[in-house]
Order: C-alpha cells, then structure tokens, then sequence
C-alpha cells in the first residue's frame, strides 16, 4: 500500500485528479478507449469536480459505478445520478456513464447481463474507490452475505448484493475486478477513517473487505 497524505481535502481533490487524468490520457494512448471506475459519495464527488475539467478525449473515455444502489438514474440515492451531476459534465460532458441499473429486473437477473456488458472492457485502466468506517469498499461489506464468493478470484464480474439494513439492494464488482485494475485508488478523509484503515492492515478480507486492495492501492488521506 502507498499512502499519501494532504493538507486538506481541497489539496487532496486537485491532486487525485491530476493524478486520475494522467493516468488516463496514458491508457488512451494505448487503448481506442479507457475504463475509469468511480464511487458514489460526498468525498469522491469533490474529486469529480475537478477532475471534470482535466483536458483529455472524454469522449473515448466509460465511466462505470464501483457499485450501484438498486434505483434509477433519478433517485436520489443513485451513485450513477451522482456521477452524472459531478463528473460528466464540463469538459466531461462527452464521456460515456455505463450504469449498473437494469429497469424492470432484479440485480440476480441483471448481474450476469452486466458482467457481459462489462467483459470486453477489462481490465479497468483507473479505479477510485471510497472505504467506510466499518472498512466496507465499493459494496463489500463486512461479514455479508455473499461476501466470501465475491472475495473469490473467480467470482462473477458483478455480484446482488442484499444486507438486511440497507433500504434497497445492490450490485457491486467483484473484488478480483478492481484489484486488477491498472490504477487503484481509494480515497479517505478524517480521522475515524485513518484508524479504520489502519485496523484494516492485515485483516482477513471477510472482516475488513478493503483488506484484498490494500496491496495494490494508492490511499489518499486528508484530515
């Protein structure tokens, strides 16, 4: 794990994005397009905000839904919706949002479609990632069900979740899909999450589900 630390969050948006449109504008020279993979949430969305400015070909540029809360582009509670409204947009405006929604089906109906929607496109050149304080990511939680097969390094690309807490269900990615992503990031703000993320080294996976990309990733932190 690398861990860089930043002043303030406003230090830490302007330099993921510089550093998410770097490497980005390097896979678009080597690929027709590029695969970035994105977050909901407050902390990710000052990040999109500037990175939606970066100068590159947006318009060779899918933009994907680490996880998807089972509602349409709409509500307000989808991550595609906020997405949208932070990221694609500005210079932005012509990169293309690969929802994690199907209208009228279940997630069990709609995960195998997307996983051979997503197929083709891997692996994803740049992923940023979230973590909560209960050293959740994407929408791995911890000690969910389901969570040992998406931990799997064989799991289906895009995984149903449902936790009993939760207003709604969810699709998420498998973890083996951002682990082998070319870029990972995750990004974390205040205290609580620090600690979280210290907790999290060396954890079993079922525990602390952001345990499987700690090795791979880049952790962006800002008080």
């Amino acid at each position: 794990m690398n861990l860089q630390e930043y002043p303030d969050a406003e230090f830490m948006a302007m330099g993921l994005a510089d550093a998410i449109s770097a490497q980005l504008n390097i896979a678009l020279r080597q690929r027709d397009r590029a695969l970035l993979v994105v977050p909901g949430g407050t902390t990710p969305a000052a990040v999109f905000d500037t990175l939606c400015g970066a100068r590159l070909e947006w318009n060779r540029v899918d933009i994907l839904p680490s996880d998807e809360r089972w509602r349409p582009q709409a509500h307000i509670r989808s991550n595609a919706g906020m997405i949208a409204r932070h990221l694609i947009c500005e210079r932005a405006a012509g990169a293309t949002l690969l929802p994690l929604y199907v209208e009228d089906l279940s997630p069990e109906e709609a995960a195998p479609r997307l996983a051979d929607d997503l197929a083709p496109r891997l692996p994803i050149d740049v992923a940023l990632l979230g973590m909560g304080a209960d050293m959740h990511t994407a929408s791995l939680f911890p000690n969910a069900p389901g969570l040992k097969d998406a931990l799997a390094h064989d799991a289906p690309l895009v995984l149903p979740v449902r936790i009993e807490s939760e207003p709604e269900p969810r699709v998420t990615l498998a973890a083996h899909v951002l682990k082998n992503a070319m870029h990972l990031h995750i990004v974390i703000t205040g205290d609580a999450k620090r600690d979280a993320l210290e907790r999290a080294k060396g954890k079993d996976a079922l525990i602390a589900p952001v345990a499987a990309l700690l090795d791979d990733a880049t952790v962006h932190w800002a008080p």
